[in-house]
């Protein structure tokens, strides 16, 4: 799967995306975060508040409960304001 980064969560884990598999047992966005904040101390940080991340799953947007498989975009970003 492709995780991609935006914003200060980029800065924090130091990439803009990257490719992980799929861990065995993992089939929700909730489920997969643990499996990311343990890869850095910036990714543990960019994570930390989840009430401050926002989720895109192939371009659609999505919660902690969203399934995915391996085949997915997984997009974390902070909250989109306008004006």
């Amino acid at each position: 799967m492709k995780i991609m980064y935006f914003a200060w969560l980029k800065e924090h884990t130091g990439c803009s995306f990257e490719d992980m598999p799929i861990p065995d047992g993992v089939d929700t966005v909730g489920a997969l975060i643990p499996h990311i904040t343990c890869k850095s101390a910036g990714h543990k940080t960019a994570l930390k508040n989840l009430h401050a991340v926002r989720v895109a799953v192939n371009r659609v947007y999505g919660d902690l409960t969203t399934k995915i498989t391996d085949r997915d975009e997984i997009a974390f970003f902070p909250p989109v304001t306008g004006g």
